[in-house]
């Protein structure tokens, strides 16, 4: 089959590699119908997680069918349409008890295109299956599914409920890329009183007042004063890091307010300062995480019901054997405008 195998920093290709096999009873097979590119892929191809191996394929993220199932699979079969989560979960651990899936023990977490062979591929093998893909209405398009993998259960989770979202609260969001975007939208579910999104590209910003962004600024224009202008100087009451670089955390420390929430969603590959000689006195609570998908199921109903704007993150479509095209289109958004991008098996 063909898949996008890491070679190290700054390399991969769309290659030729061996079709993958039942290997634990627990796991499934299936055919790899859409995938997607996640900006953690990009941080893989910069370097910044180390633990990626040279010949992994890439991806966490798919919607499929099941080709094949291991014996102790109990949930789905052959012939059904799943959703791949992002994170496998072994459902026996410590971890997996309190539903913290991402930090599983058991051999699950994030394994797939980090630890082990991912989704941007023909064909794909998924661990601990019954905990670790979900069934699809026919009615679902891929397009819209696929995004249920990673972006908004990890917005949902790391950002709009480790940051104790309350109706009311001024939420401000630092980086509207596909996963602020998806916070901006979650973060609506709770009634905010404000939201604010910022970012250096007005694209993106035109995006996150269409998902529910009441206010938007410029990343080079001093949005720091603009916070403290609506919230009369107190601060915000909920800040979301979405982009992953310290310049971005560290403003996210200074806009929120005293006992406020700063919830860190951004993959960081450089040290970022934290300014304890000016936030020990500030009772903030700092939350950072990878997601657990505990929420899947229930953004999935909501996705069917018609509550989660998914299809309008998705502005580029491919064929799947255009990879390494989507890759170019993917990385590069302030020339493309490009949030999310779906590769489909039957797009033309």
């Amino acid at each position: 089959m063909k898949a996008l195998v890491f070679h190290g920093p700054g390399q991969s290709s769309w290659d030729d590699v061996p079709d993958p096999a039942i290997k634990d009873l627990a796991d499934a097979i299936i055919r790899v119908d859409a995938v997607t590119i996640c900006g953690t892929d990009l941080h893989i191809l910069k370097g910044d997680v180390p633990e990626v191996a040279p010949g992994t394929v890439l991806g966490h993220e798919a919607v499929g069918e099941v080709v094949e199932v291991g014996r102790d699979v109990r949930t789905v079969r052959p012939g059904d349409r799943v959703l791949a989560s992002c994170i496998s979960a072994c459902g026996r651990c410590r971890f997996c008890r309190e539903a913290r899936y991402g930090q599983c023990l058991g051999g699950g977490g994030w394994v797939l295109g980090h630890l082990i062979n991912g989704t941007q591929a023909e064909y794909a093998r998924l661990p601990f299956a019954d905990l670790s893909v979900h069934p699809l209405p026919g009615a679902l398009a891929s397009k819209d599914a696929v995004l249920l993998a990673d972006i908004f259960p990890t917005a949902y989770e790391v950002g709009v409920l480790n940051g104790c979202v309350r109706p009311g609260d001024t939420v401000v969001v630092v980086g509207a890329g596909p996963i602020g975007l998806a916070a901006i939208a979650t973060a609506g579910l709770f009634s905010p009183g404000r939201i604010i999104a910022i970012d250096l590209a007005p694209s993106r910003l035109e995006h996150a007042r269409r998902l529910g962004a009441d206010a938007v600024v410029n990343a080079a224009e001093d949005p720091e004063s603009l916070v403290a202008e609506l919230t009369g100087g107190t601060g915000a009451d909920v800040t979301i890091e979405a982009v992953g670089v310290p310049e971005s955390f560290e403003m996210c420390t200074r806009m929120v307010r005293p006992g406020g929430h700063v919830a860190n969603i951004g993959v960081h590959g450089k040290p970022a300062v934290l300014h304890l000689e000016d936030l020990w006195i500030k009772d903030l609570t700092l939350t950072t995480g990878l997601v657990d998908t505990f929420s899947t199921p229930t953004l999935l109903g909501m996705t069917v019901a018609g509550r989660l704007p998914t299809a309008s993150l998705v502005t580029h479509g491919f064929a799947l054997d255009r990879m390494e095209e989507a890759y170019g289109v993917f990385s590069a958004p302030s020339d493309s405008g490009a949030l999310k991008v779906v590769l489909e098996r039957s797009a033309a």
